[in-house]
């Protein structure tokens, strides 16, 4: 290995943010609890220059490092900064939370810290062990995190039910490679395409290998029929814990799809499309009916998750520039709904009081007109009504499908989410149309209410107008994706 092959400065901002992170953890053993804010503000300190070092590092032309296992480019940049996000936001508005239920402690901050640094590995991983590395870096910090409150007996059954379905999941997935490596002799993801592409490869052991990924994918997604940990982790989990789970590590896993999917199995499209719609059509049907049951909002969170899953796996089985550019759209876009759902799930609540359950919103337009307008914002904009960023992100999808003549799969994924509107309104309704059963003030420091605020408002700014965030998005997957770009 050469210093040229190396190249570290393509992963300039996960060096700085394993650092940084190592940083804290020296400081906060020495700071008491009274003073635990030094850590939050450090925290967030090493989110806004670890999004800068992205920005500044971002260059129209892909770069690889790290003996080419490692791999810089547009894709990989959205990605980051997405979850760079989605974990600024979990940070934000637990705070109040986490002070009220003693989980504002340095563990919390570093682990959160160390499963972004696992998405961001993910995101520009290009060598099968790199992806393996960067998947369980972020899983294991994300075990650890639902566990976090050990007087919890709902967090800790919910973080043994999340690390045993977690780790048959990456066996599953670990297995697969090893079938992939020995059907094309190599871990890297454009060795791997280019031996498929010249037939050199063995096409039996890569399908073999390739039912195995995509199983394992299928975990990490939460979608049907592996979907049974995400309800009960979303449930017994922590609000910011669930919040996490539901936002950032999604982008990752959808970058990871593309890096094993769309790049180094491009050859095989025709057999994983098949696997991709199955998973897609019973996560949108099972998601959105198994939601209209729930009484609890977290599960039913979970289970309108499964449903956003299965939308995400629709463009991403389009195998297009334009269908992966579309997920990634929805990806994003779910980011900014879920973290708005579960902030303001956590704004209601109050120490020794959880607003989990739908009843608990009951009357907040009394309470406090503004938030029953910014939980209405995030409900239509998650049940896909137009104008609102849910919509577009939907259509987008929509839009790709049946440019590929599958109007039969649009027509059923509309009617499903029709199904599915109806527990999102149930919200609305019990929100604006029942009486309050409790006058207390919402709790929670300014600042979060202001993101929060910002966050609910984003979902109907960007929804009209989405064409800005979509055009950025096609032309990143476009030169990221297309076969022998590198």
């Amino acid at each position: 290995m050469t210093w040229t092959s190396l190249n570290p400065w393509v992963a300039t901002p996960e060096i700085f943010l394993l650092c940084a992170v190592c940083v804290i953890l020296l400081i906060d053993l020495f700071i008491s609890d009274a003073k635990r804010g030094i850590t939050y503000v450090l925290t967030l300190l090493t989110l806004g220059v670890t999004a800068a070092l992205v920005v500044a590092g971002h260059e129209p032309q892909a770069r690889l490092g790290f003996s080419n296992s490692f791999l810089a480019d547009a894709l990989s940049d959205y990605a980051k900064l997405g979850m760079i996000l989605g974990v600024a936001l979990v940070l934000v508005y637990s705070r109040s939370y986490a002070k009220a239920r003693g989980l504002y402690r340095g563990e919390f901050f570093t682990l959160s810290l160390f499963s972004l640094l696992g998405m961001m590995v993910m995101a520009s991983a290009v060598n099968f062990l790199t992806l393996y590395v960067g998947l369980e870096l972020m899983s294991l910090s994300i075990y650890a995190m639902v566990a976090l409150n050990r007087e919890s007996f709902a967090s800790t059954e919910a973080a043994m039910k999340y690390f045993v379905l977690g780790a048959l999941a990456s066996g599953m997935l670990l297995y697969g490679m090893s079938m992939l490596y020995g059907a094309t002799g190599s871990l890297d993801v454009f060795v791997i395409a280019k031996a498929i592409q010249s037939g050199s490869a063995n096409n039996l052991l890569v399908i073999f290998g390739l039912v195995f990924v995509v199983t394992g994918l299928g975990f990490k997604f939460g979608a049907v029929p592996f979907h049974m940990w995400v309800p009960d982790v979303y449930q017994g989990a922590p609000t910011p814990m669930t919040q996490l789970i539901s936002t950032a590590p999604k982008v990752a896993v959808f970058v990871f799809t593309l890096r094993v999917l769309a790049q180094a199995l491009e050859g095989f499209a025709p057999d994983w499309r098949g696997m991709l719609m199955i998973l897609a059509v019973l996560s949108i049907g099972l998601g959105n009916i198994t939601a209209i049951a729930q009484s609890n909002i977290k599960r039913m969170f979970g289970y309108s998750t499964i449903s956003h899953m299965g939308f995400v796996l629709l463009g991403i089985l389009v195998a297009t520039p334009n269908g992966y550019a579309a997920s990634f759209f929805y990806v994003i876009s779910y980011v900014l709904m879920g973290a708005a759902g579960f902030g303001l799930l956590m704004l209601l609540s109050r120490e020794g009081f959880e607003a989990d359950q739908i009843t608990d919103l009951k009357g907040l337009n009394q309470r406090s007109p503004w938030f029953a307008l910014m939980m209405l914002f995030t409900m239509f904009s998650m049940a896909g009504i137009p104008v609102f960023l849910g919509f577009f992100a939907k259509l987008s999808v929509l839009k790709e499908i049946v440019n590929m003549q599958m109007v039969w799969l649009a027509v059923i994924a509309v009617a499903f989410s029709l199904i599915g509107a109806f527990y999102y309104l149930r919200v609305v309704k019990v929100m604006y149309f029942d009486d309050a059963e409790s006058n207390e003030p919402l709790q929670g420091c300014m600042i979060s209410k202001v993101v929060l605020s910002v966050n609910c408002l984003l979902l109907l700014m960007l929804g009209l107008m989405p064409n800005q965030m979509m055009t950025l998005l096609i032309d990143a997957v476009q030169r990221s994706i297309i076969p022998g770009s590198y």
